[in-house]
């Protein structure tokens, strides 16, 4: 099960999930990002970690948004826009980490490099700054543990 639905769902969700926000489910880490609407059409656009100038425009911009689902008590989206922040991390980290971000080679995983490039890992720690951020915000806490007992009550 993820966000929400059965496997057989396919790739794409056809829900609204602003308008049905009791069928969005937590999930782990970073799932979803890519699936549940309207929220990655609104903050897709807003995401890159290509240098440490576009992370800080890029985090902060979702992070805007973050505070505005936070006023519109709006978890999924609260909780989308964490993992977009989370998501930026673990991109630009694995850039940093690995030439041209790739873990794998022909022979199997590779080896990390500390850094391959530095500049990515500049942007991670960007990404990471706005990220605990939101996880460490009482309003998301407590949203996060309201959506989880409605579910939990249904």
């Amino acid at each position: 099960m993820t966000d929400g639905h059965d496997a057989g769902d396919g790739p794409e969700y056809d829900i609204d999930f602003r308008e049905r926000p009791d069928a969005y489910e937590i999930g782990r880490g970073e799932q979803g990002v890519f699936k549940v609407e309207p929220y990655k059409s609104e903050l897709l656009p807003l995401w890159s970690y290509v240098d440490e100038e576009a992370a800080r425009e890029s985090a902060e911009a979702i992070y805007e948004r973050y505070e505005r689902y936070r006023e519109d008590d709006d978890f999924p989206g609260m909780d989308m826009a964490r993992k977009y922040l989370q998501m930026g991390y673990t991109r630009a980290m694995r850039y940093a980490k690995y030439p041209g971000g790739k873990k794998y080679d022909s022979d199997g995983e590779r080896e990390p490099q500390q850094w391959a490039d530095p500049e990515k890992r500049a942007a991670a720690l960007v990404f990471e700054e706005y990220w605990e951020r939101v996880r460490e915000d009482d309003g998301y806490q407590r949203a996060k543990e309201r959506h989880r007992e409605r579910r939990r009550s249904e």
